[in-house]
């Protein structure tokens, strides 16, 4: 017991839990996910090519169950489940994934669409003809040999690998802490590029990449960004665009369609066709007609059919921007090198790879030397044999068996052991004179092979000479033409919003609290007109029919700015009550839209005339108000508010000239001044002072009108339901920041106070919001006009009613 105690550690859960993770890491790091930087192989994928060689299942012999294979990978080498070693044998198979496939597969092996294969035992696989090339002179001790998971076999730690087939094929992985994504390159290319390192080891990148472009994709496309292609060859990590191959044909009645014959590398085809139908379908894009797969066993075919007059180069830009037509490829260059993860760039893979190659070529010529000096050793005993014949002959018929024969020829003539075993073994047919010019004959050869291997693992040059040979034997069988175009510049995408969006007139509502929508004219008409679809208490800020293409700016009581194109406003019913704001940007619980204007898209002229009910007012210019690239989710501030402090009321003009402000505080007082006193200041700026309030006293609102307008009139409200309309010539022209002049009459019991002033003009109907949500209707011209000493007249019963709040100007042709 005392033994067994002595056994137990006292370990703590990080120790534990470090040691176990780091094992597993390193585990996966090395021998699952990320490949060798010699054969870029990962050791699923290098068993499954070793099981099929040694099984016999090769390129020039038939087929065979894949899971006949799957079974002899999983029982022999890779002791995991039959399905992902399924997978890497499939992804070996597939011409889209690889550029040069290492398996033939008869059957279903999958698709572009993202189509799974049939199960492993409907299809049947074999080596292809390159795969061979990778196990090429594996039986000559070329690579290293250890013991399987369960010590039964021998597996190779690397393939010798004949052409470089990290860069050929490419590679893809996540592990612990590291990822790879290696593209595809083309074969001659980096062949070619291999034998110029090896007449010039010093060359450069630059040198390097005249030979080597850039990748190339199984699936084709379009490359844009050599400058991305270098930093990664460079460092191991870049950043380049892939995009489709497409053209644009003519059809007949003025119509036009987009055919795409080459997709992106590891685009999800099908995927792919149904996210630009989508755009079709909601009208993210007008002018597509119907999208087509019309792929078929020739090759690959969608064809986007466009409507009649409709942008072909802008609807494709398009595409290109917001669908998988076009793609970021990012290079993550990560390979095992000497049993350690690195991120590599172009040179040390072409380095690392002809290293490889070196040490192949020197233990095959190490391995065919030996053999060479055995069969030498042996050939000359044969001939001494054949030259002594009687006496060899007269001592193995005189020897009792087979051993004593070969010690008596040993001990008689001095052969070695080797020799006395040829000889004994040796058939009487081979004991004539012919068969001595024959071994004479394939003496002299030995002795040139011998020759030639010693000088190959003499001289470094021999050696180049002997790996460039076999490189330029890859390049005649196998060289193919590069299928990826690569162009220098990645070309910006602009997108003309005429493109993606129907130019048409709807009908628009912004409301007080926050709700928007747009409804075709039609939905408009049919509704009757006194049901907008407003809650109890809500009215319109904005109604009025625009164009989709129109900027809609809509500013808050807090100081925020939000911003919608009209087309990206919910498309509703006219009756229904529309889309609140706070679903894409957060408002504040009493936060209400005093404001909402609509420009067309150039339109960017004029100023925006912004005040404070703590008497501040500012001119700030369009120019300083365009929208942000985050306008869908965030709101702008257009000016900064003092503490407590909110915005009365905002005016856009196109210019200051002649233009009067008068503003009118809660306690009564009322101030004009040209608006040219107000200077023009930035989005975040608080403005000038507007008024010299009383303390207790805040401005309730301003408005502006034309100096030269002996008619200019504003109506005004009081907390006790008195309506008065006053001209503006009631109150003199003087300057900013005064405190005015009385406006109502001072009462010592119960005085009055302007809860809502607005200008006024003919044919136009005043609706007067309460607190208790009821609206009064009002023509202020049936009204006599008061001057600036009189209360004004009640026109509603505050205690039946409620206090009025808020004044809505609209235009009634009928008054």
């Amino acid at each position: 017991m005392a033994d067994e105690a002595q056994k137990i550690q006292e370990l703590t859960l990080e120790e534990v839990m470090g040691d176990r993770f780091g094992r597993y890491s390193k585990y996966i790091i090395q021998e699952r996910a990320l490949p060798d930087i010699r054969d870029g192989l990962k050791p699923v994928q290098r068993r499954i090519l070793y099981a099929m060689s040694i099984d016999g299942n090769t390129y020039d012999k038939g087929f065979r169950k894949s899971a006949k294979s799957v079974g002899n990978v999983m029982g022999n080498f890779h002791p995991h489940g039959d399905s992902s070693i399924y997978e890497a044998m499939v992804r070996l198979s597939q011409d889209w994934k690889l550029r040069e496939p290492l398996i033939e597969m008869h059957g279903n092996n999958g698709s572009m669409d993202g189509d799974p294969p049939a199960a492993m035992r409907y299809t049947e696989a074999r080596l292809s003809k390159i795969a061979s090339e990778m196990l090429m002179d594996i039986d000559k001790k070329t690579v290293d040999f250890v013991l399987n998971f369960d010590d039964t076999a021998e597996e190779p730690t690397v393939l010798p690998a004949r052409f470089p087939n990290l860069l050929v094929n490419g590679a893809t992985g996540i592990s612990a802490g590291y990822a790879t994504e290696i593209p595809p390159h083309n074969l001659g290319e980096v062949t070619d590029g291999l034998i110029y390192l090896l007449d010039h080891p010093d060359a450069t990148l630059d040198q390097m990449m005249t030979l080597i472009k850039g990748p190339d994709f199984p699936t084709g496309g379009i490359l844009q960004g050599v400058d991305g292609i270098k930093k990664a060859y460079e460092t191991g990590r870049g950043r380049v665009v892939v995009r489709a191959k497409t053209s644009i044909e003519q059809l007949r009645g003025n119509r036009e369609q987009i055919v795409i014959s080459e997709i992106p590398y590891e685009v999800n085809k099908a995927m792919m066709v149904k996210k630009i139908d989508e755009l079709r379908v909601l009208k993210k894009v007008d002018g597509i007609a119907e999208v087509r797969d019309e792929s078929d066993r020739t090759g690959l075919s969608v064809v986007v059919e466009l409507k009649k007059q409709a942008d072909s180069q802008g609807i494709l830009n398009y595409l290109f921007k917001n669908t998988d037509l076009q793609i970021t490829y990012n290079f993550n260059m990560v390979a095992i090198s000497h049993m350690q993860p690195k991120q590599v760039g172009l040179l040390e893979i072409l380095h690392a790879y002809l290293e490889h190659q070196e040490e192949v070529v020197i233990r095959r010529t190490k391995y065919t030397l030996q053999k060479a000096l055995d069969r030498q050793h042996i050939v000359a005993g044969l001939i001494k044999a054949l030259s002594i014949l009687d006496q060899v002959i007269t001592t193995i018929r005189g020897s009792k068996n087979k051993k004593n024969a070969k010690d008596n020829l040993v001990a008689s003539y001095a052969f070695t052991e080797a020799q006395a075993e040829a000889i004994v073994s040796l058939q009487l047919y081979r004991l004539t004179n012919t068969d001595v010019t024959a071994l004479e004959q394939e003496s002299a050869e030995l002795d040139a092979a011998i020759k030639k291997y010693r000088a190959i693992l003499d001289d470094p040059k021999a050696l180049a000479r002997v790996i460039k040979a076999q490189l330029k034997a890859m390049i005649k069988t196998y060289r193919n033409d590069r299928k990826t175009i690569i162009e220098a510049q990645i070309e910006t995408l602009e997108i003309d919003t005429s493109v993606t969006v129907i130019d048409e007139t709807v009908m628009v509502a912004v409301s007080h609290d926050g709700y928007l929508k747009r409804s075709s004219l039609r939905s408009y008409q049919a509704s009757d007109e006194t049901d907008a679809g407003l809650k109890d208490g809500d009215f319109a800020i904005l109604q009025k029919p625009l164009q989709t293409l129109d900027q809609l700016m809509m500013f808050t009581n807090y100081g925020h700015l939000i911003q919608r194109p009209v087309h990206e406003i919910a498309d509703l019913k006219w009756k229904e009550m529309g889309e609140h704001i706070s679903q894409s940007i957060g408002l504040a619980a009493d936060e209400a839209i005093i404001a909402a204007f609509a420009f067309t898209p150039g339109d960017q002229a004029g100023y925006f005339v912004i005040g404070t009910d703590d008497g501040y007012i500012k001119q700030t210019a369009f120019t300083d108000l365009l929208p942000s690239r985050t306008y869908r989710s965030k709101a702008q501030d257009f000016i900064k508010l003092h503490a407590k402090a909110h915005v009365t009321n905002v005016n856009w003009v196109p210019s200051d000239d002649g233009l009067v402000v008068f503003s009118a505080s809660y306690k009564g007082y009322g101030l004009s001044f040209a608006l040219s006193e107000v200077s023009i200041s930035g989005a975040k700026a608080s403005g000038v002072k507007l008024m010299d309030l009383k303390e207790g006293d805040h401005v309730t609102n301003f408005i502006l009108y034309d100096s030269q307008d002996k008619h200019a009139a504003v109506a005004i409200m009081t907390q006790r339901g008195a309506f008065k309309r006053m001209l503006l010539s009631e109150v003199g022209i003087t300057s900013r920041a005064r405190r005015g002049v009385l406006i109502l009459r001072e009462l010592k019991k119960e005085p009055h106070r302007v809860v809502a002033m607005v200008g006024v003009k003919q044919k136009m109907l005043l609706l007067i919001h309460t607190n208790q949500q009821q609206v009064i209707t009002l023509n202020p011209y049936q009204h006599a006009t008061g001057d600036r000493y009189s209360n004004g007249s009640f026109v509603m019963d505050i205690d039946e009613v409620g206090q009025p709040q808020f004044i809505q100007s609209t235009v009634h042709e009928n008054q």
